[in-house]
C-alpha cells in the first residue's frame, strides 16, 4: 500500500497523485460508457485539466477528495470524493466514479462507499451525508440503498444528458440511522 488514508478489507483509499495521470484516469472521463450517468464527458478532458484539478484536490477543508486503490496490486481504479463539507449543518456530499470498467460489479464502490461514510460519521462528526444519482444510473441507486440512504427525493428533469432531460434521485442518511 501506497500511503493510505482509510483501509478496507480489498481496497485503500488516498489522495489524489500527479502519477496517476499515468493511469487511465484521464480515458475515464473522456469515455462516454463510464460518464453515461454522471455530468462528465460534456466536454473533453485534457491532461493539463486533470493536473490542475488533482493538485487543486490537496489540502482542501470543504472536499476530500481521494483515489481508490486495490490493495493487491496498488491498482487506481476510481475516485471518491466527500464535498460540500459544511461543519456548520454537519452535513457533506458523497461522489464516486468506479473508471475501471473491468472492476464493474466487484463491490469495490460499496467498500469504498462505507470507508468514506463512516470517515465522515466518526471522524468529521458529520450528522447527514447524501447523494444524488441521474435516475438511470440504477447501479448507484442499489449502491445508495444497500449502505442504508433512503431516497429523498427526486428533482424532476434536473440534468440535460445525451439529448434528453433526466431526473435526479436524492438520497440521504443521518448518522443515527447507520
Amino acid at each position: 500500500m501506497n500511503n493510505p488514508f482509510l483501509i478496507g478489507e480489498r481496497i485503500y483509499l488516498r489522495a489524489l497523485r500527479l502519477n496517476d495521470l499515468e493511469g487511465g484516469y484521464l480515458n475515464w472521463l473522456n469515455d462516454a460508457e463510464v460518464c453515461a450517468h454522471n455530468g462528465h464527458h460534456v466536454c473533453p478532458y485534457l491532461e493539463e485539466d486533470l493536473k490542475k484539478y488533482i493538485e487543486s484536490s490537496w489540502g482542501q477543508r470543504d472536499k476530500i477528495v481521494l483515489a481508490i486503490v486495490k490493495k493487491n496490486d496498488d491498482k487506481h481504479i476510481g475516485n471518491i470524493c466527500m464535498q460540500n463539507i459544511n461543519l456548520l449543518d454537519r452535513s457533506a456530499q458523497l461522489t464516486i466514479i468506479l473508471g475501471d470498467k473491468e472492476e464493474w460489479g466487484n463491490g469495490y464502490g460499496r467498500e469504498a462507499w462505507t470507508l468514506l461514510m463512516e470517515h465522515g460519521f466518526k471522524a468529521l462528526n458529520l450528522h447527514r451525508i447524501y447523494c444524488g444519482t441521474f435516475s438511470t444510473n440504477i447501479g448507484m441507486q442499489k449502491l445508495a440503498e444497500s449502505v442504508g440512504m433512503k431516497k429523498e427525493g427526486t428533482r424532476k428533469e434536473a440534468h440535460y444528458k445525451n439529448g434528453r432531460f433526466c431526473d435526479l434521485i436524492e438520497y440521504g442518511i443521518i448518522s443515527e440511522e447507520k
